[in-house]
């Protein structure tokens, strides 16, 4: 009897010399997998925090006192008015105190931007120029996004997008040439860098990248990119994840588990603020039920409040927290966006000596095989 107790004294000795793993718990908003046009669903994005499910239960408890539902959820909370200054103090208590990011990207601007890595770029980089220096193609793609539709015809040019996102999804001969059609009914002439490739010439070599198995429109894979490009960055050592059981969250889980699984010694500077070195320091991924896990239900909270502030700053909706009061209270290196800009002197000093041509290539070769392409592999 007194050899038993000394062996589970032991054990629980051992136990408490062994370090806890940092976890960081993540969730999404906005995912609608290949479909980047989703009227509904303009913004994609998703929030991670290193918080434990025991601060994270009281500070729900401090905040929402009254609570009655089983779990947390943004969008029900925000639907009453009167707990818009609740929300808001409890996301000033995480931002404040808690590792955390937030990540938003503008769908129909990333979807611009794969049209110009898929559709564009193989063309220059078979004539041996680099398609991705100092984040030109950021430049060229927020010129499409906000004067495409003036240059190009706006219902052409919607087209041209609706075009090239089936042309990716379906890898058929006569999507393909769909696609060449719908840029050739567009008036590419004004904008030839950009569309002269399809239009004129057809490309063989974009077709291929277009056609290449694995090859998707998926925006998870950026989104993860960018999480993970600051988790690295926060974390003390090796930490882990934990997200929902979702859907949705499916395709970030097989994600993840790859990047942990590579193992090769590989770094890459992508912008000012970003930069990604394997191996990650990132070590387990694993699923949970948000209704047993507080800490799930607060990244729940930051994504959903983020992805309404860009709704209601772009004017597609109203109601909800103030944006501006909600931006304010992040602090720098905490919020991460992937927004067209017509500051195009800022974009190239931002990303002056990206490696964004290396990471593609990169992920396209050691990490994904196929899966990711010649593009979507880039951190905004």
């Amino acid at each position: 009897m007194l050899r038993s107790i000394n062996v589970r004294i032991g054990i629980w000795s051992a136990a408490a010399r062994r370090p806890i793993m940092e976890c960081f718990r993540i969730d999404e908003s906005g995912y609608t997998g290949y479909d980047l046009l989703n009227a509904d669903q303009r913004f994609q994005g998703a929030s991670a925090i290193a918080i434990s499910n025991e601060d994270a239960a009281l500070l729900i408890k401090e905040h929402f006192p009254n609570l009655q539902a089983t779990e947390l959820k943004y969008r029900t909370l925000s639907r009453r008015p009167s707990n818009a200054t609740k929300l808001l103090a409890l996301q000033r208590d995480l931002l404040t105190a808690y590792k955390c990011v937030t990540y938003v990207c503008d769908k129909r601007f990333l979807l611009v931007l794969m049209f110009l890595d898929y559709a564009v770029e193989p063309y220059y980089y078979e004539r041996g120029f680099n398609f991705y220096e100092n984040g030109q193609n950021y430049a060229l793609a927020s010129l499409l996004f906000y004067a495409g539709p003036t240059i190009l015809g706006k219902e052409e040019f919607d087209a041209l997008l609706a075009a090239f996102q089936r042309a990716v999804k379906q890898k058929t001969l006569g999507s393909l040439m769909d696609l060449v059609s719908a840029a050739r009914k567009t008036r590419w002439r004004e904008l030839p860098e950009a569309l002269g490739p399809l239009a004129q010439y057809a490309a063989p070599e974009c077709l291929e990248a277009i056609a290449t198995p694995g090859v998707d429109t998926d925006a998870a894979l950026v989104v993860l990119q960018s999480l993970i490009s600051r988790m690295e960055v926060m974390a003390d050592g090796p930490y882990r994840v934990e997200h929902d059981q979702s859907k949705n969250l499916l395709s970030y889980h097989e994600l993840l588990q790859r990047l942990i699984d590579h193992d090769e010694v590989a770094e890459f500077r992508q912008s000012e603020i970003a930069s990604l070195k394997f191996p990650l320091q990132l070590k387990e991924v694993k699923q949970v039920d948000s209704k047993l896990s507080p800490a799930v239900q607060l990244a729940d909270v930051m994504i959903g409040a983020a992805i309404e502030a860009a709704n209601n700053l772009t004017g597609l909706r109203t109601g909800g927290l103030d944006p501006e009061a909600l931006t304010s209270l992040y602090r720098e290196g905490q919020f991460i966006h992937l927004l067209p800009s017509i500051d195009f002197e800022e974009q190239r000093r931002f990303r002056q000596g990206t490696q964004a041509a290396e990471v593609i290539d990169y992920f396209t070769n050691n990490v994904f095989g196929h899966r990711s392409g010649k593009g979507g592999g880039e951190v905004g």
